[in-house]
């Protein structure tokens, strides 16, 4: 889980989850403005290496969820997660001297961004890798491009639907009926665990609309943004997670490993990972890495952990990332369109896992 969909939570501009990926969308995996002060680094590894790295990661993440919920309650693997990944970004703050937001309006949009790109989309992942394959849970989150264009229909004006996305939103639902198997009765699935990942994936572009209308030039770097996003989150999950479960009386090592890899590494590194690739290479080849994470997760779960594959579920995998594509096509050339007014730049909708 963008998302891994981040995943969710990811830098800014691609548009497409996680969460898992990432969320990772997921998103996560997640802010549409870098700081204009912001100094460029070169980087030491080739950008390719990185995007492939990325991609693993995110979708690896499905697999480290169910891991983890063999011997821990979904908060718990939710809670570890945000904590772990907000190390990491709190020593990546530290090491470039990032400042924190200092606008308690700005912590205040920063508390409903948590939530919805990562406290409410990671649990819901979890929860529902409880009743559900992890090949089933990846796939979801490649939904998230698709409810993004539902809703920025409704939302955001700019936006506009073309008949081409318009398709790419009805292609793409069907190929989320033909990974269900609607045609013989959702047979052999957990409805509500099923209705649980698709929900998270529709988390991450709820987050990012709200993002994109409330923390847009507020002065701080997009690692300050993230890393205090993930900040607040773990808080949110520290008041939750004691009210609904009780403290486990053991740790396997198995699962602890996996939720501090999926923190520290499918929340804290991928963010780091996708906000160099935007910086580099561009927000239209970063988000790129959204539809590798379903091919990944598939591919993890049935090698890994043994998890059933028919034949529907990798078709309709191909028809979700076919019609997620045209939802995030455009008309015409770069030269053909209108420029954007400064200030207005399109939120990355990766959805981390």
């Amino acid at each position: 889980m963008r998302a891994p969909s981040e995943p969710a939570t990811a830098p800014t501009a691609p548009r497409a989850p996680s969460t898992g990926a990432a969320s990772a969308p997921p998103r996560t995996p997640p802010h549409p403005h870098l700081s204009a002060s912001a100094p460029a680094r070169r980087p030491v590894t080739d950008w390719r290496i990185r995007f492939g790295a990325l991609s693993l990661i995110w979708g690896f993440s499905f697999l480290l969820i169910k891991v983890g919920t063999d011997a821990y309650a979904p908060f718990q693997v939710t809670f570890g997660r945000l904590l772990s990944g907000t190390a990491v970004l709190a020593v990546a703050m530290a090491v470039r001297r990032e400042r924190l937001p200092r606008s308690a309006r700005t912590w205040g949009h920063l508390g409903v961004a948590a939530f919805f790109l990562n406290a409410l989309p990671f649990s819901l992942f979890a929860y529902a890798e409880t009743t559900i394959p992890s090949t089933l849970a990846g796939i979801c989150n490649a939904t998230s491009p698709l409810w993004g264009m539902a809703l920025s229909i409704v939302a955001l004006s700019e936006d506009r639907p073309t008949r081409r996305r318009v398709a790419g939103l009805g292609l793409g639902f069907l190929g989320v009926l033909t990974v269900l198997g609607a045609w013989q009765g959702f047979s052999g699935l957990d409805p509500s665990g099923t209705a649980m990942a698709l929900l998270a994936s529709l988390s991450y572009p709820i987050g990012w609309i709200y993002v994109r209308r409330t923390l847009a030039g507020t002065g701080s770097s997009t690692l300050a943004l993230t890393g205090s996003q993930l900040f607040v989150g773990t808080l949110q999950l520290a008041v939750v997670t004691p009210l609904f479960t009780s403290a486990p009386t053991a740790f396997p090592v198995l699962p602890t490993l996996a939720v501090v890899a999926l923190g520290a590494l499918g929340t804290g590194l991928a963010v780091l990972l996708q906000y160099g690739l935007v910086t580099e290479v561009g927000p239209t080849t970063a988000q790129m890495v959204t539809y590798f994470i379903p091919v990944i997760a598939t591919a993890a779960g049935v090698a890994l952990l043994g998890e059933e594959l028919n034949w529907n579920t990798p078709a309709g995998a191909l028809i979700v990332l076919a019609g997620a594509a045209l939802t995030q096509s455009r008309a015409g050339s770069a030269a053909t369109r209108p420029p954007r007014r400064p200030g207005r730049r399109r939120p990355d909708r990766a959805a981390a896992p």
